[in-house]
């Protein structure tokens, strides 16, 4: 992986090789790394370096290169406890292990691997009033909703609350006729083969941090935010709007769970402790109710039973038209297991 060069900052001269601004460097605090920092790691690789072993009066330039690698792995990757002695080849492995989120998923994750889907879009139309405006924002709990003409697929923008909040307060009976035309800020539209590493300097460069995903007709296929690329680099960023584990499931006796559909599967599967399917559907599908969908084949109704090649039983307790929304996860035997070693 190539090291991101960085200008030197005005407090002190560029670490020389060996020299005393090298010891300066590594006595200083780590720095805080930025989307830039991050970004600037997508250039092709370079040729590796040549051996210096013949040259001993180079060695000592690789040293200054690993300590830095070293810290900004150690920034970026989490590490457990007692680990942290660990040297920049170990952070390395760290780094491109595939448990780890990791610097390397900025070339090889598309932006389809992290966006939101369609149907789980919360948007609002240009005529919308400013009470009902206010409304979205506060169930919802996002910070910027994008904004359309028509329908989803004529996007005009987006609309910040910041924006909102300066303009016209929370007020709404107060405030004067409502706009929102002039509140609109401008969004990215990417396709979902852009690897995330490439959309992620976009949006530092223009400094648009919301984009929609657009299919080759023109339609919008998703939406994806800048937390959601740097998600895959640090790690999960969770607020005070996040949806905790126990949102999304609440556990109803020995082996029986009430799951919302939307429940990310690797989630749903560390919880019950089985591996749904043997992996079968593992790149096609990302939530409980698209594997649902997978093995019946459709949108069942509520009541249907879909049984799961891993012993799992799935019990549809509230679907639509077009989407399971809530679900009644049952392993069978599990009841029977765990009153014994209760016993």
């Amino acid at each position: 992986m190539s090291l991101p060069q960085t200008p030197a900052r005005p407090d002190h001269g560029p670490a020389r090789n060996g020299g005393p601004d090298s010891a300066a460097l590594a006595a200083e605090p780590e720095p805080e790394p930025s989307p830039g920092l991050v970004a600037r790691d997508l250039a092709p690789p370079q040729p590796s370096a040549p051996d210096h072993a013949a040259d001993p009066a180079s060695a000592p330039r690789e040293a200054p290169a690993r300590r830095l690698l070293g810290r900004i792995l150690k920034t970026l990757v989490p590490l457990a406890p007692g680990d942290d002695e660990q040297g920049p080849d170990s952070m390395m492995e760290a780094a491109t292990s595939a448990e780890a989120p990791s610097i390397l998923n900025l070339r090889r994750k598309t932006v389809d691997d992290v966006a939101l889907t369609r149907a789980d879009i919360v948007a609002v139309p240009v005529t919308v009033g400013l009470q009902e405006l206010v409304e979205v924002f506060r169930d919802h709990g996002y910070s910027r909703l994008p904004v359309y003409r028509g329908n989803l697929d004529e996007p005009l923008g987006l609309v910040h609350l910041k924006d909102l909040a300066l303009k016209h307060g929370f007020a709404p009976k107060s405030a004067p006729r409502f706009a929102l035309r002039p509140l609109l800020r401008p969004l990215l539209y990417v396709p979902g083969s852009m690897p995330i590493g490439a959309l992620l300097q976009q949006m530092q460069q223009k400094r648009i941090h919301m984009a929609l995903l657009i299919d080759e007709y023109g339609g919008v296929d998703g939406l994806v935010t800048i937390e959601d690329l740097i998600e895959q680099v640090i790690g999960q960023i969770d607020d005070e709007h996040d949806e905790s584990d126990e949102d999304l499931w609440v556990p109803e006796g020995p082996g029986q769970w009430l799951v919302l559909a939307r429940a990310p599967i690797e989630r749903v599967e560390a919880e019950v402790g089985l591996k749904l399917t043997g992996g079968v559907y593992e790149e096609e599908i990302d939530t409980l109710g698209g594997l649902i969908f997978m093995l019946a084949g459709r949108v069942p109704c509520a009541g249907e039973v879909i049984a799961d090649e891993s012993g799992a039983e799935f019990e549809i307790v509230e679907a639509g038209p077009r989407r399971i929304k809530r679900v009644r996860l049952r392993i069978p035997g599990r009841e029977e297991t765990e009153a014994e070693l209760s016993a």
